[in-house]
């Protein structure tokens, strides 16, 4: 092993000893780089100022080379800031702008100790980053039976961790603080789980209250005193979209200090909370009272980036950053909430107005991008593909009954013709008609 690596884990072990028993072997392994090509070319940046022959990039005139028809596009942003190589952890000034909007928007983490984001290639490579750090074959991944698809890939596919499902909901369509519990306490023979809290959640649409949120966290908290390890991923992809009475902020900040066997870890990022899917701008931040903890998981995650993408795509973490610090930044951020609320409210009213009674019922949402039908008696996929094939309307099927509708990318005029043909669909496959 190489000794840095064998630095960190040392590190690790004495900062909190749970979370060193956390890793995976790949994650033990895993360090950053000191004497390489990035820590030399950083030495030289500061130091060579005659000239500076270390990095990857071609200069002219004093500033990264580059295509004047491509600048042209770009003019109101330096060449520095666009074409050289970003940090392997990100541009420093966008993180600590991320934090600073972390501390604003959750001030439930005001107090605590966590480390500062560092950038990825938006958030399924935090969710990579996790599964490679701490997940290994057997390992198990507590998430809901209603949850994204990639979780499989990520952290089945690639690290052989077993997928342990509870129901989402319990009677009465609220979380299911139980099932989560009882799916945590079922691992204390392998002593270690990674739970994914995915709120507002994909494919529903629910964010717990404030009762649910405490009753999550005690879930945690007695799986911990139970003498579980717990790795605790917030997938705050769509954080801030919450459009009724749930808690307004990620469980990262409950989370945070609460026990010594349990490891905060969010991820989140422009992408969704900023409307700018394709910059492909993400966060992982981690959590621990310890200062050792913190420095060492960022080295290690240093790692990870160095080893399969180097660094994140400048460009788009300059605009964000410019976003971040433009005056006009909340309004237009308000702006663009208010549609999809407004959405949000007209897709409750149509399904709560009794014209689709006995076609479907609807698992309860209050944020996010979507919400998801539970139909009656006819194929979620038979459905799809109808509404597909002769309405020309894209649904998801999940499952046999579920069906995802995202209001999101539906304006909120066409939304009642939306639902209206997926009534008519599953009218249609009733009567047999599915051509």
């Amino acid at each position: 092993m190489n000794p840095l690596a064998q630095q960190l884990n040392a590190a690790l072990e004495k900062g909190n000893a749970h979370v060193y028993a956390m890793l995976s072997g790949l994650g033990r392994q895993l360090y950053f780089p000191k004497e390489g090509i990035l820590s030399q070319s950083a030495e030289a940046k500061t130091k060579a100022r005659k000239f500076n022959a270390t990095i990857g990039i071609a200069t002219e005139n004093g500033v990264p080379m580059h295509l004047k028809l491509i600048q042209d596009t770009l003019s109101a942003y330096e060449p520095k800031d666009l074409y050289e190589y970003a940090p392997p952890a990100g541009k420093p000034e966008l993180r600590s702008a991320w934090r600073e909007k972390m501390l604003v928007e959750n001030p439930s983490l005001q107090g605590r100790s966590f480390g500062s984001p560092i950038a990825t290639n938006a958030l399924t490579h935090g969710l990579s980053i996790v599964a490679d750090l701490f997940a290994d074959d057997g390992d198990a991944v507590v998430i809901p039976d209603k949850n994204w698809e990639n979780y499989e890939l990520t952290f089945g596919v690639r690290r052989g961790a077993e997928i342990v499902e509870y129901p989402l909901y319990a009677e009465g369509g609220r979380f299911n603080a139980d099932g989560l519990r009882e799916a945590l306490l079922a691992q204390r023979d392998k002593g270690k789980a990674i739970v994914i809290l995915n709120f507002p959640n994909n494919p529903t649409g629910y964010t717990p209250d404030r009762e649910e949120s405490e009753a999550i966290t005690a879930a945690l908290l007695a799986a911990a005193e139970a003498g579980i390890r717990i790795v605790a991923v917030t997938d705050d992809a769509y954080f801030g979209l919450f459009f009724e009475d749930s808690v307004h902020e990620s469980l990262f900040g409950r989370l945070a200090g609460l026990h010594e066997r349990i490891l905060p870890v969010k991820i989140d990022g422009a992408t969704k909370e900023e409307y700018v899917w394709g910059f492909r701008v993400g966060f992982i931040t981690y959590a621990s009272d310890s200062a050792d903890v913190l420095a060492a998981l960022e080295q290690k995650t240093l790692g990870i980036i160095r080893s399969t993408i180097s660094s994140g795509p400048h460009p788009s973490q300059t605009f964000i950053l410019h976003a971040l610090r433009h005056p006009d930044f909340e309004a237009q951020k308000a702006e663009k909430y208010a549609i999809m609320k407004s959405r949000a409210n007209r897709v409750k009213e149509l399904l709560d107005s009794g014209r689709y009674d006995g076609a479907w019922s609807y698992y309860p949402f209050n944020s996010g991008y979507f919400m998801c039908l539970r139909l009656e008696d006819v194929s979620a996929e038979a459905v799809r593909q109808r509404l597909l094939n002769a309405y020309e309307i894209g649904t998801i099927a999940l499952g046999e009954t579920d069906l995802r509708v995202a209001f999101s990318c539906t304006e909120e005029s066409n939304l009642e013709e939306l639902f209206d043909s997926i009534h008519q669909a599953v009218q249609d496959i009733r009567q047999g008609i599915t051509t």
